[in-house]
């Protein structure tokens, strides 16, 4: 099994910034993926950020340029540096781990809720 574990949210007002911070551990033999969503209230969840263990990146267009992942391979975690927060970037972000070789599985991490005030 694999576990992870997001850290890192609070309340902030807009402009601020705040680093969440999501460490996968367990039965992990090798991470292709590592990603940040979020959902709203009454809305899909979306993504916000995914990092590849070759480092490739992918944002949304909507947190291009204030937000920037990050990841470390030997410790299997990754990082989401939002910078420029505004009020509509309120909700719970969650961590999403996708491993392994020819039978990819992924796994979500509980969540950690994000407030920006106006």
């Amino acid at each position: 099994q694999v576990q992870v574990v997001e850290s890192g949210g609070g309340l902030v007002q807009a402009g601020g910034s705040l680093r969440l911070s999501c460490a996968a551990s367990g039965s992990i033999f090798s991470v292709n993926t590592m990603g940040w969503y979020r959902q709203a209230p009454g809305k899909q969840r979306e993504l916000v950020a995914a990092i590849s263990s070759d480092g490739r990146t992918d944002y949304a267009d909507s947190v291009k340029g204030r937000f920037t992942i990050s990841g470390d391979n030997a410790k299997n975690m990754v990082y989401l540096q939002m910078n420029s927060l505004k009020p509509e970037d309120t909700t719970v972000y969650y961590c999403k781990v996708n491993v392994g070789g020819i039978i990819r599985m992924d796994y979500w991490g509980k969540g950690t809720s994000v407030t920006v005030s106006s």
